[in-house]
Protein backbone atom coordinates (compact mmCIF):
# COMPACT_ATOMS: atom_id res chain seq x y z
CA UNK A 1 0.00 0.00 0.00
CA UNK A 2 1.19 3.35 -0.63
CA UNK A 3 2.94 4.95 2.19
CA UNK A 4 3.11 9.07 2.45
CA UNK A 5 5.93 9.63 0.31
CA UNK A 6 3.81 8.18 -2.52
CA UNK A 7 0.90 9.89 -1.23
CA UNK A 8 2.66 13.24 -1.28
CA UNK A 9 4.43 12.46 -4.89
CA UNK A 10 1.24 12.03 -6.03
CA UNK A 11 0.04 15.21 -4.17
CA UNK A 12 2.67 17.23 -5.40
CA UNK A 13 1.90 15.86 -9.21
CA UNK A 14 -1.63 16.43 -9.20
CA UNK A 15 -1.24 20.17 -7.44
CA UNK A 16 0.38 21.07 -10.47
CA UNK A 17 -2.19 20.09 -13.00
CA UNK A 18 -5.21 20.28 -11.17
CA UNK A 19 -5.32 23.30 -9.02
CA UNK A 20 -6.92 26.34 -10.26
CA UNK A 21 -8.76 24.30 -13.21
CA UNK A 22 -12.60 23.82 -13.15
CA UNK A 23 -13.58 19.60 -13.75
CA UNK A 24 -15.72 20.01 -17.01
CA UNK A 25 -17.24 16.63 -16.85
CA UNK A 26 -16.90 13.49 -14.07
CA UNK A 27 -17.59 9.87 -14.86
CA UNK A 28 -18.20 7.16 -12.55
CA UNK A 29 -17.76 4.48 -14.04
CA UNK A 30 -18.90 1.92 -11.18
CA UNK A 31 -21.04 2.69 -8.07
CA UNK A 32 -18.25 2.04 -5.68
CA UNK A 33 -14.60 1.29 -4.92
CA UNK A 34 -14.16 -0.13 -1.25
CA UNK A 35 -17.19 1.63 -0.49
CA UNK A 36 -19.93 3.53 -2.27
CA UNK A 37 -19.49 6.72 -3.70
CA UNK A 38 -21.44 9.59 -1.77
CA UNK A 39 -24.84 10.22 -3.65
CA UNK A 40 -24.75 12.66 -6.20
CA UNK A 41 -21.07 12.54 -6.27
CA UNK A 42 -20.83 12.99 -10.46
CA UNK A 43 -23.35 16.14 -9.45
CA UNK A 44 -20.98 17.93 -6.90
CA UNK A 45 -17.81 17.08 -9.27
CA UNK A 46 -19.44 18.56 -12.85
CA UNK A 47 -18.22 22.16 -13.19
CA UNK A 48 -16.67 22.10 -9.79
CA UNK A 49 -13.11 24.78 -8.92
CA UNK A 50 -10.41 22.89 -8.04
CA UNK A 51 -8.45 24.72 -5.01
CA UNK A 52 -5.21 23.48 -3.31
CA UNK A 53 -4.65 19.61 -2.89
CA UNK A 54 -3.48 18.78 0.46
CA UNK A 55 -2.52 15.81 2.60
CA UNK A 56 -3.60 14.06 5.75
CA UNK A 57 -1.81 10.77 6.61
CA UNK A 58 -2.16 8.39 3.22
CA UNK A 59 -4.99 10.34 2.14
CA UNK A 60 -5.15 12.98 -0.59
CA UNK A 61 -7.19 15.96 0.19
CA UNK A 62 -8.97 18.51 -3.10
CA UNK A 63 -10.21 21.72 -2.06
CA UNK A 64 -13.84 21.80 -4.37
CA UNK A 65 -15.44 25.28 -4.70
CA UNK A 66 -15.86 27.37 -1.54
CA UNK A 67 -16.68 24.72 0.77
CA UNK A 68 -16.32 21.13 -0.45
CA UNK A 69 -13.51 18.64 0.07
CA UNK A 70 -12.61 15.10 -1.73
CA UNK A 71 -11.15 12.72 -0.06
CA UNK A 72 -9.16 10.17 -1.63
CA UNK A 73 -7.41 7.15 -0.94
CA UNK A 74 -5.04 4.75 -3.19
CA UNK A 75 -5.58 1.86 -1.36
CA UNK A 76 -3.73 -1.59 -2.34
CA UNK A 77 -3.35 -0.82 -5.97
CA UNK A 78 -4.75 2.21 -6.91
CA UNK A 79 -3.35 5.24 -8.80
CA UNK A 80 -4.49 8.80 -10.01
CA UNK A 81 -2.74 9.88 -13.13
CA UNK A 82 -3.15 13.41 -15.09
CA UNK A 83 -2.49 13.66 -18.47
CA UNK A 84 -4.08 13.99 -22.06
CA UNK A 85 -6.99 12.44 -23.43
CA UNK A 86 -5.33 10.49 -26.25
CA UNK A 87 -5.14 6.88 -24.68
CA UNK A 88 -8.41 5.13 -24.34
CA UNK A 89 -9.87 4.13 -20.94
CA UNK A 90 -9.07 0.78 -19.61
CA UNK A 91 -11.17 -1.47 -17.60
CA UNK A 92 -10.40 -0.36 -14.22
CA UNK A 93 -10.40 3.36 -14.98
CA UNK A 94 -13.53 3.96 -12.66
CA UNK A 95 -13.14 7.61 -11.96
CA UNK A 96 -12.70 9.75 -14.83
CA UNK A 97 -12.45 13.56 -14.69
CA UNK A 98 -12.12 15.80 -17.46
CA UNK A 99 -10.99 19.19 -17.04
CA UNK A 100 -11.41 22.89 -18.57
CA UNK A 101 -7.90 22.73 -20.27
CA UNK A 102 -8.02 19.23 -21.71
CA UNK A 103 -6.37 17.42 -18.92
CA UNK A 104 -7.79 13.72 -17.97
CA UNK A 105 -7.40 12.90 -13.93
CA UNK A 106 -8.02 9.07 -14.12
CA UNK A 107 -8.12 7.20 -10.74
CA UNK A 108 -7.27 3.35 -11.81
CA UNK A 109 -7.58 0.37 -9.12
CA UNK A 110 -7.87 -2.97 -10.15
CA UNK A 111 -8.58 -4.09 -6.58
CA UNK A 112 -10.93 -1.05 -5.66
CA UNK A 113 -9.58 -1.18 -2.11
CA UNK A 114 -9.37 2.68 -2.70
CA UNK A 115 -11.95 4.81 -1.45
CA UNK A 116 -12.96 8.44 -2.68
CA UNK A 117 -15.62 10.36 -0.12
CA UNK A 118 -16.70 13.87 -0.54
CA UNK A 119 -17.09 16.34 2.41
CA UNK A 120 -17.70 19.51 3.84
CA UNK A 121 -14.34 21.33 4.23
CA UNK A 122 -15.03 22.67 7.94
CA UNK A 123 -16.13 19.17 8.45
CA UNK A 124 -12.99 17.21 7.41
CA UNK A 125 -11.23 17.36 10.91
CA UNK A 126 -14.14 15.16 12.24
CA UNK A 127 -14.30 12.65 9.43
CA UNK A 128 -13.83 9.32 10.49
CA UNK A 129 -10.94 8.37 8.37
CA UNK A 130 -9.47 11.41 9.57
CA UNK A 131 -10.29 12.43 13.31
CA UNK A 132 -7.88 9.76 15.28
CA UNK A 133 -4.87 10.30 12.83
CA UNK A 134 -1.99 11.36 14.66
CA UNK A 135 0.48 13.78 14.04
CA UNK A 136 2.64 14.33 10.58
CA UNK A 137 5.72 13.12 11.13
CA UNK A 138 7.06 16.20 8.61
CA UNK A 139 5.71 18.78 10.71
CA UNK A 140 6.81 21.12 13.58
CA UNK A 141 5.48 19.43 17.04
CA UNK A 142 6.71 15.44 15.85
CA UNK A 143 10.30 14.92 17.85
CA UNK A 144 11.87 12.79 20.33
CA UNK A 145 10.20 14.24 22.91
CA UNK A 146 6.45 13.81 21.79
CA UNK A 147 7.61 10.00 20.94
CA UNK A 148 8.97 9.12 24.25
CA UNK A 149 5.96 10.45 25.93
CA UNK A 150 3.17 8.92 23.47
CA UNK A 151 4.83 5.50 23.77
CA UNK A 152 5.12 5.43 27.76
CA UNK A 153 3.64 2.33 29.26
CA UNK A 154 3.10 0.61 25.45
CA UNK A 155 3.83 -3.14 25.55
CA UNK A 156 4.12 -3.69 21.88
CA UNK A 157 6.75 -3.84 20.01
CA UNK A 158 8.06 -0.59 18.61
CA UNK A 159 7.56 -1.24 15.13
CA UNK A 160 3.39 -2.05 15.52
CA UNK A 161 3.22 0.74 17.72
CA UNK A 162 4.51 2.98 14.60
CA UNK A 163 2.07 1.73 12.47
CA UNK A 164 -0.35 2.66 14.51
CA UNK A 165 -1.97 5.67 12.47
CA UNK A 166 -3.42 7.16 15.86
CA UNK A 167 1.08 7.93 17.03
CA UNK A 168 1.91 9.05 13.58
CA UNK A 169 0.01 9.15 10.29
CA UNK A 170 1.25 7.82 7.05
CA UNK A 171 3.67 5.75 8.15
CA UNK A 172 3.72 2.00 6.42
CA UNK A 173 5.53 -1.19 6.62
CA UNK A 174 8.44 -0.29 4.65
CA UNK A 175 9.42 3.27 5.67
CA UNK A 176 9.02 1.90 9.62
CA UNK A 177 12.01 -0.88 8.81
CA UNK A 178 14.10 1.71 7.05
CA UNK A 179 13.11 4.48 9.56
CA UNK A 180 14.41 1.74 12.26
CA UNK A 181 17.61 0.71 11.03
CA UNK A 182 18.53 4.70 10.90
CA UNK A 183 18.13 5.23 14.49
CA UNK A 184 19.63 1.33 15.50
CA UNK A 185 16.51 0.89 17.30
CA UNK A 186 15.92 -3.31 17.01
CA UNK A 187 11.81 -3.58 15.91
CA UNK A 188 11.31 -6.09 18.58
CA UNK A 189 12.01 -3.65 21.26
CA UNK A 190 8.91 -2.41 23.62
CA UNK A 191 7.38 0.73 22.51
CA UNK A 192 7.23 1.63 26.23
CA UNK A 193 11.00 1.24 26.53
CA UNK A 194 12.19 3.77 23.78
CA UNK A 195 13.35 6.82 26.28
CA UNK A 196 14.16 10.20 25.15
CA UNK A 197 17.87 9.48 23.57
CA UNK A 198 16.43 6.57 21.13
CA UNK A 199 12.93 8.45 20.39
CA UNK A 200 15.58 11.27 19.33
CA UNK A 201 17.15 8.91 16.73
CA UNK A 202 13.92 7.64 15.66
CA UNK A 203 12.23 11.09 15.24
CA UNK A 204 15.36 12.16 13.00
CA UNK A 205 15.05 8.81 10.91
CA UNK A 206 11.51 8.83 10.64
CA UNK A 207 11.95 12.46 9.11
CA UNK A 208 14.97 11.76 6.83
CA UNK A 209 13.85 8.50 5.35
CA UNK A 210 10.48 10.27 4.65
CA UNK A 211 11.76 13.41 3.13
CA UNK A 212 14.29 11.54 0.60
CA UNK A 213 11.68 8.96 -0.26
CA UNK A 214 9.46 11.95 -1.41
CA UNK A 215 12.57 13.48 -3.70
CA UNK A 216 13.63 10.17 -5.05
CA UNK A 217 9.11 10.17 -6.08
CA UNK A 218 8.31 7.66 -3.32
CA UNK A 219 9.28 3.41 -3.42
CA UNK A 220 7.79 1.62 -6.80
CA UNK A 221 6.64 -1.55 -5.87
CA UNK A 222 3.85 -3.55 -7.81
CA UNK A 223 0.98 -0.95 -8.77
CA UNK A 224 2.38 2.74 -7.39
CA UNK A 225 3.54 5.20 -10.05
CA UNK A 226 3.59 9.37 -10.04
CA UNK A 227 0.88 11.08 -11.24
CA UNK A 228 2.53 11.79 -14.83
CA UNK A 229 2.80 8.03 -14.98
CA UNK A 230 6.37 7.41 -13.78
CA UNK A 231 7.63 5.40 -11.97
CA UNK A 232 9.53 6.47 -8.41
CA UNK A 233 13.14 4.73 -7.90
CA UNK A 234 13.30 5.02 -3.65
CA UNK A 235 13.24 0.77 -4.15
CA UNK A 236 16.83 1.22 -5.01
CA UNK A 237 17.91 3.22 -2.16
CA UNK A 238 16.64 0.58 0.58
CA UNK A 239 19.45 -0.18 3.24
CA UNK A 240 16.94 -3.27 4.60
CA UNK A 241 13.66 -3.85 3.50
CA UNK A 242 13.55 -6.98 1.20
CA UNK A 243 17.02 -7.08 1.50
CA UNK A 244 16.94 -10.34 3.33
CA UNK A 245 20.45 -12.55 3.67
CA UNK A 246 22.57 -9.22 2.03
CA UNK A 247 24.85 -7.61 4.02
CA UNK A 248 24.02 -4.67 6.09
CA UNK A 249 24.75 -1.57 4.31
CA UNK A 250 27.39 0.79 5.78
CA UNK A 251 27.25 -1.58 8.38
CA UNK A 252 30.23 -3.25 10.37
CA UNK A 253 28.64 -5.70 11.96
CA UNK A 254 29.79 -8.51 10.03
CA UNK A 255 26.05 -9.88 9.75
CA UNK A 256 22.99 -10.00 7.05
CA UNK A 257 19.67 -8.70 7.05
CA UNK A 258 16.82 -10.51 8.37
CA UNK A 259 13.55 -10.83 8.29
CA UNK A 260 10.64 -11.91 10.75
CA UNK A 261 7.01 -11.45 10.84
CA UNK A 262 5.18 -9.64 13.36
CA UNK A 263 1.06 -9.04 12.89
CA UNK A 264 1.73 -11.31 9.75
CA UNK A 265 4.10 -8.51 8.16
CA UNK A 266 7.76 -9.03 6.66
CA UNK A 267 10.31 -6.95 9.12
CA UNK A 268 13.83 -6.62 8.14
CA UNK A 269 16.71 -5.51 10.28
CA UNK A 270 20.04 -5.70 11.86
CA UNK A 271 19.86 -7.86 14.86
CA UNK A 272 23.64 -6.79 15.75
CA UNK A 273 22.89 -2.68 14.90
CA UNK A 274 19.64 -2.40 16.00
CA UNK A 275 19.14 -2.59 19.67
Amino acid sequence: MPELPEVETVRRGLTLKMSGRRILRAELRRPDLRRPFPPALAALLDGARIGALGRRGKYILIELDADGLLLLHLGMSGRVTAGNATLPAGPHDHVVLTLDDGTVVTFNDPRRFGLIDYVKRDEAAQHPLLAGLGPEPLEPGFDGRYLAATLAGKLTPIKAALLDQRIVAGLGNIYVCEALFRAGVSPRRLAGSIGVMRADRLATGIRSVLTEAIAAGGSSLRDYVQADGELGYFQHRWAVYGHEGEPCPGCDCGGAVRRIVQSGRSTFFCAKRQR
